[in-house]
């Protein structure tokens, strides 16, 4: 996440820590790293933002698609069978004088 870093202004919160217990001889510092944490909930809010767009603009598209075809479908509507009865009928009229 290269560009990001740069317009958050290489921002990383992995370093923090709440230490505990300090460092002493061959013991080690008892800490608590709430930094990592920090750092991956704000990756997964921009990793589910940037998916959240995608998906929102893929389904405008789908649904601009879908009604261009719906008003191409509506504009030339086909005749049922009482529709073509009645033009028969209708020319059959006509013929008579």
């Amino acid at each position: 996440m290269p560009p990001i870093g740069l317009l958050l202004g290489s921002v990383d919160f992995r370093s923090l820590k709440l230490v505990l217990v300090e460092a002493s001889g061959a013991s080690a510092e008892v800490a608590i790293a709430y930094g990592a944490f920090l750092q991956n909930v704000v990756d997964f809010l921009i990793i589910a933002f940037a998916v959240f767009s995608v998906v929102k603009f893929s389904n405008r598209i789908t649904a601009k698609v879908g009604m261009e075809k719906a008003e191409k479908e509506k504009e030339k509507p086909a005749p049922g069978a009482e529709e073509k009865l009645l033009v028969e009928i209708r020319d059959i009229l006509k013929e008579k004088p």
